[in-house]
């Protein structure tokens, strides 16, 4: 079993099968009153189930040697994996006072709630404007990324290169499936890469973080109670 199915059958395992409200006011009442806690542990967790699907499925087409398809996948997992750094981003500039607590709170509903087909009152937050954020913190995130979606896109790479190959001397063009020459390789490093940011974001940043969260909304109640009732 490669390092890979290791990790990933590992996550399948720990899957968190539901978040309850009652569970977290039972926890912490004043805190979690607030609602915005929730949200932040609802899309902290289904962050995780889709991340664990796609780079299921990637690993998957990986070893049946559909490489394009398995890179397109983990491309996608990346975004996701961007949504939780920037969750803990922003719980981050609540907790330094550089960021207003309902503005806080409209940012998460975005990340859960945005679309760009109109099926949600929420705008969808622009992923590559993420990717720019988190790459302050892990350096070359946006230049993977962007390696990514050179091949999810019909392009230089995602067409030509992908299929074709010109020998000059004869004028000519020949055709194949190029991705496995190309990325196979890779493909393992790749995954391990984007599983240890995440596990980084979700077993330690996010974990941290929403104690200190929560001790801060203990704290500043009151303030934000005066608050609410001036923007009501």
């Amino acid at each position: 079993m490669s390092d890979v199915e290791k990790i990933l059958c590992r996550w399948k395992e720990s899957l968190c099968e539901s978040v309850s409200l009652g569970g977290l006011l039972s926890r912490n009442p004043t805190a979690h009153k607030w609602k915005a806690t929730y949200r932040s542990l609802v899309l902290r967790e289904t962050v995780f189930w889709r991340v664990n699907d796609l780079l299921t499925q990637a690993h998957m087409l990986y070893e049946a040697k559909h490489i394009l398809g398995s890179r397109i996948l983990i491309r996608s997992a990346l975004e996701s994996v961007a949504t939780l750094i920037h969750l803990n981003q922003i719980t981050a500039q609540v907790l330094a006072a550089t960021l207003d607590f309902y503005a806080f709170d409209e940012k998460i509903q975005k990340l859960m709630l945005g679309s760009k087909n109109g099926s949600t009152k929420h705008e969808s937050i622009n992923i590559v404007t993420v990717l720019k954020h988190c790459d302050k913190k892990y350096k070359g995130l946006s230049n993977i990324y962007a390696t990514l979606s050179e091949c999810a896109h019909p392009n230089f790479e995602g067409v030509c290169f992908g299929y074709s190959e010109i020998n000059c001397e004869l004028d000519e063009t020949h055709f194949s499936n190029k991705w496995e020459t190309m990325w196979a390789d890779r493909h393992e490093s790749l995954v391990k890469l984007v599983c240890l940011v995440f596990e980084t974001e979700y077993n330690d940043i996010w974990s941290s973080q929403f104690e200190d969260l929560e001790i801060w909304l203990t704290k500043n109640d009151s303030e934000l109670e005066v608050s609410k009732g001036k923007k009501a």
